[in-house]
């Protein structure tokens, strides 16, 4: 029975910990009501022009998911090359067919279009 009551005090101090944040943030805030200025959305110190509901060409997000994925094969490659020699000839094969197959993906987007920017 005393488990549940461990349970119970941390699942009541989580509470009071998200509680209490809540509670002073909401007392120390600032009391007036913000200004035009203030609501208008933020793009880089620049007037915003036209409306926020603004739709941008899938191929910025394109491009972008094609940069994190080779992004992410250089987090692969550079600690592999760093122990390369004491990995072997298996690991040799086996970052061969990993950047076969990254470059099959490559090719496909390339072929899609997908890099180009405009």
């Amino acid at each position: 029975m005393l488990d549940y009551g461990y349970i119970g005090f941390f699942l009541l101090l989580g509470i009071v910990m998200v509680g209490g944040g809540y509670a002073i943030s909401w007392l120390i805030r600032p009391k007036r009501k913000p200004s035009s200025a203030q609501t208008m959305a933020y793009e880089c110190g620049e007037v915003p022009v036209g409306e926020a509901t603004h739709q941008f060409n899938i191929r910025f997000y394109l491009f972008a998911l094609i940069f994190v994925v080779f992004d992410v094969e250089v987090l692969f490659l550079v600690p592999w090359a760093l122990v390369f020699r004491e990995l072997g000839w298996f690991a040799y094969a086996e970052m061969i067919v990993f950047i076969l197959i990254l470059l099959i993906g490559w090719l496909y987007a390339w072929k899609r279009g997908a890099l180009e920017w405009m």
